[in-house]
Formats: structure tokens, C-alpha cells, sequence
């Protein structure tokens, strides 16, 4: 039987966080804050006789994008009419970049599942306008060209991924970047980072490239993940039942989770790319790209590796907090408050996004949680200076979590300090031993197991402010007193 992998190459549509749009003043809104069909003026609109001038904004959140791509930055560019009719396009054409881009020839990293990693091409990052936004209702098309002309970068990767697993990863790397350098919210949810992964599958071992679909407009990871998976299968299922694959823009069915064939794709011929005759050519100062180099903020590579080698956490622990730039923001701020670096990871990594899983929140909206942090410092330095244990910690974390507050304040009001008195945890511990004598002979008779089954018991008299280390202590003596 033959075996298959996937040739995965990536496109990334990221709306930039300009003041205005791409071509002209028309300030840039959020989808949800302006009534349809407002922000837009004859520009946008394309009325008969207007000129568009090009975004000077846009253009350097583009340059910084490509320089944090390592890629290359050519001093020529040109912008190029692209035939795309659609309706929420309203000259017709989209103004966009095709053999003159902005970046060409950079590569991006990502973490393989087994430790390792692996570098993906950037075939290139251009420059474009975004469309408009259709909305269909009762058999009606209805259009909002708010959207229209706002910037929007597309960055293309090669077709270096071999699993959608890569694709995920490639996906969650690029978006970290563009919000590190506060280009793109990554609010994936309003439209604002669009994906489409180009997918073909081949036989292991061979180089061909054989017909490729691309799934338009993932409007999240997860679903660019489930979507490249249902797709790598699909393929491979006609291959092995000796049929083709059409080469053809597909859809993500959400609800029945499988592809859809919207179109047959077109080719770069059938959009009839010519210079953009209303546009003069974009010639890039040098010194102008080195000061934005210069001006680069310190990365998700950069800030894991600082973090790794000033606080000693793992490449792992450090990847997770770097992830988003919200994490790693909130995980500095709780350091700057004096908490423990590697317990504030700890808690943060574990209890935290624990309490953020249970409710559904998205890791970037850390910020709006109520456990601030500063209350996290806090709890920390309680641990630290035994004044609770960790069972109280991840209790606290729990009621913090939902109602904010000081750690402190709500140590003293409920009574929760750690017992760490000698001869208080060592009545606990003969009182337990004395009430569970058949576990105790089982013990001494070898099962050592039981010694946890004891300790909870003892933690449970104590009402879990038991300190652990003397618990254990008093435990391991009159064990041993009574094993005498």
C-alpha cells in the first residue's frame, strides 16, 4: 500500500492596524462599531476620477513584519491591478503587489511535537486591500464596505509542511509575531487573520507536486488544523480509489466538519496582473529599512531564549508563556511584583489556564481576568514564605480566579494559614494513625503505598493547611515509633 504525505504551503491574510486605509483617509474600525456602509468615501468606494496615495503606515508594519521574517526587503516595489470581481469589491479589481513585493526569500521556525524544529520558507509578504464583508440572509446578499481598502499584508509560505500538525504550529508562530509587533490583534474571531492553507498529497519519497485545492478564509486555528487534516485525508481516499484530485478553492463546513468545493481555482494568468497605472513605484530607502530593524521589539524566539537563561525555565515552559504576547506580558508583570519566576510559571502554566480552559477563554484575553498579576505575585510569595501550602495556593487561585481580591486578605479572613506547629500536626498524626490501624500494620508490614493514603488523612484533619515537609516529618517518626 502506498503511503502519502501532504505538501502544505500557507497563505496568511493579516489586516494591519493602521489609522487608515490603504489608499485613502477612511479611518480603519472595528467591524462591530461602526453601522455598515459608513466609513467610506469616494476612494473606497471607487467612484469615476479618484486616485488613490499609498499608506506610509502600512508600509513600514509591512517592513516590519518582513524583517521579523529574516526575509529580504528590495528596494523596488510596485503595486498591481488584479482582476477580482466580486461584490463586496467595488472597483472591480483589487490593488495589490505581484512581481514586486515587499519581502521575498525569509524563513520562520517552529517547535516540532518531538523537541525539535524546523524552519519554514517565506516565499513572500505583499501588500494589498482588503474587501469588503457579504453577509447572506433569507436567500439575500447584503454588503458593508467598511472593510474595503483597509490594509492588509499577505504573507506566503513555500510549501515546506508536511502535516497539518505543522501547519498549526507555522500558524500559531506567525501570529504570535505579527502581535509581538503590535501590527495585528491576531482577533482571528472579527476577521482581522484570515488563512488558507494550499494542500496536495504525494507519494513518500517522491518530489512531485501534484494538483493542490486551497481551503479559503479559516477564521481560526483550530479550524485551519481540522480542516488541512480532513482534506490530506480526502486526497489520499480518491488517489487510493484511483481517481484525481481537481485542482479547486474549497470551504471549511464547520457544522459537518468536512471540505466543500466552492470553485475551480484559477491561476495567476486568469486574474490578469498588470502594474497599477494610478500608483508609482514604491522605491524603499535603506536607512529608513534599517530604522525599522532598529525598531524591531524583542520577539517570541528572543523573549523564550531571555527567559530560559535569566530564570532558568524550561525551553517548554518558556515556549508556552511566549506564545501569546498577552501570556508573556502578564507573566513580566507578576515577575516586576516580585513574584518567583518559576513559581509564578508554575501556577500560571497549570492552575491559571486551567481556570481559563474551564470556562472557554481564549488565552490572549488574560489581560481581562480578574486574578491580576499582581494577586499572583502575591500568592507566590505566600508560598514561598510558608505561610500556605500549595493545596491552599491552588484553592485560592480558584476563588481569586473568580472574584478577584487580595491572597493575603483572604488568607486572614478565612483562615487559612499553614499549621506548622510541631506538636499541633504530630496530635493529627497519632490521632490518624491510632483511627486506621489495619493501614498502618499493612504499612509496616511492607505496603509502603499506604503512606499517601495516611498523609491525605492527616491533611484532611489539618483542613489541608497542614505544612507538607513536617507532616511527613511526623508521619515517617511514629511510624517508625510504632514499627518499634
Amino acid at each position: 500500500m502506498v503511503a502519502y504525505e501532504p505538501v502544505i504551503g500557507l497563505e496568511v491574510h493579516a489586516e494591519l492596524l493602521t489609522e487608515s486605509k490603504m489608499f485613502c483617509t477612511c479611518a480603519v474600525v472595528d467591524s462591530t462599531s461602526a453601522e455598515p456602509n459608513t466609513v467610506v468615501c469616494p476612494v473606497c468606494l471607487a467612484m469615476p476620477g479618484v486616485l488613490p496615495v499609498i499608506n506610509r503606515k502600512a508600509v513600514e508594519f509591512g517592513l516590519m513584519v518582513g524583517l521579523a521574517l529574516n526575509c529580504e526587503i528590495p528596494a523596488f516595489n510596485q503595486f498591481a491591478r488584479k482582476s477580482y470581481f466580486y461584490p463586496d469589491l467595488p472597483k472591480g479589481y483589487q490593488i495589490s503587489q505581484y512581481e514586486y513585493p515587499l519581502a521575498i526569500n525569509g524563513w520562520l521556525e517552529i517547535d516540532l511535537p518531538d523537541g525539535s524544529t524546523k524552519r519554514i520558507g517565506i516565499r513572500r509578504a505583499h501588500l494589498e486591500e482588503d474587501t469588503g464583508k457579504l453577509t447572506h440572509v433569507d436567500g439575500h446578499s447584503l454588503v458593508d464596505l467598511n472593510r474595503a481598502g483597509v490594509p492588509l499584508l499577505e504573507i506566503v509560505s513555500e510549501a515546506d509542511i508536511r502535516s497539518a500538525e505543522e501547519a498549526e504550529a507555522y500558524a500559531r508562530k506567525l501570529r504570535a509575531i505579527l502581535q509581538y509587533l503590535g501590527v495585528n490583534s491576531g482577533d482571528m474571531s472579527k476577521g482581522v487573520l484570515r488563512m488558507e492553507p494550499n494542500i496536495s498529497v504525494r507519494p513518500v519519497g517522491s518530489d512531485d507536486l501534484r494538483t493542490r485545492t486551497e481551503i479559503k478564509n479559516l477564521n481560526s486555528i483550530r479550524s485551519l488544523a481540522r480542516a488541512s487534516a480532513y482534506e490530506i485525508e480526502r486526497q489520499i481516499a480518491l488517489y487510493e480509489a484511483g481517481e484525481s484530485v481537481q485542482q479547486a478553492t474549497m470551504g471549511w463546513d464547520e457544522a459537518r466538519q468536512v471540505t466543500v468545493t466552492q470553485r475551480v481555482k484559477e491561476s495567476s494568468e486568469d486574474y490578469r496582473y498588470f502594474p497599477e497605472p494610478d500608483l508609482p513605484v514604491l522605491e524603499l530607502d535603506r536607512a529608513w529599512i534599517e530604522a525599522v530593524r532598529a525598531g524591531l521589539p524583542e520577539l517570541p524566539d528572543a523573549k523564550r531564549d531571555r527567559l530560559m537563561a535569566e530564570h532558568g525555565l524550561s525551553r517548554y515552559d518558556a515556549s508556552v508563556l511566549v506564545a501569546q504576547r498577552a501570556v508573556a506580558d502578564y507573566y513580566e508583570q507578576a515577575l516586576a511584583a516580585g513574584g518567583d519566576p518559576k513559581q509564578v510559571a508554575n501556577y500560571l502554566i497549570g492552575d491559571v489556564f486551567r481556570q481559563m480552559n474551564l470556562e472557554g477563554r481564549e488565552r490572549d484575553d488574560i489581560g481581562a481576568i480578574l486574578l491580576t498579576p499582581q494577586a499572583l505575585a502575591e500568592l507566590v510569595t505566600l508560598v514561598r514564605q510558608g505561610a500556605i501550602n500549595h493545596g491552599v495556593a491552588k484553592q485560592l487561585i480558584e476563588t481569586l480566579y473568580a472574584e478577584g481580591g487580595s491572597p493575603a486578605r483572604l488568607v486572614e479572613q478565612r483562615g487559612l494559614a499553614q499549621v506548622s506547629d510541631e506538636s499541633v500536626i504530630g496530635e493529627a498524626v497519632a490521632t490518624v494513625l491510632d483511627e486506621h490501624p489495619d493501614e498502618v500494620a499493612r504499612y509496616l508490614a511492607g505496603e509502603e503505598k499506604l503512606i499517601k493514603f495516611l498523609m491525605g488523612m492527616v491533611m484532611r484533619a489539618l483542613k489541608g493547611k497542614g505544612d507538607a515537609q513536617v507532616v511527613q516529618r511526623q508521619l515517617a517518626a511514629q511510624l517508625e515509633a510504632r514499627r518499634k
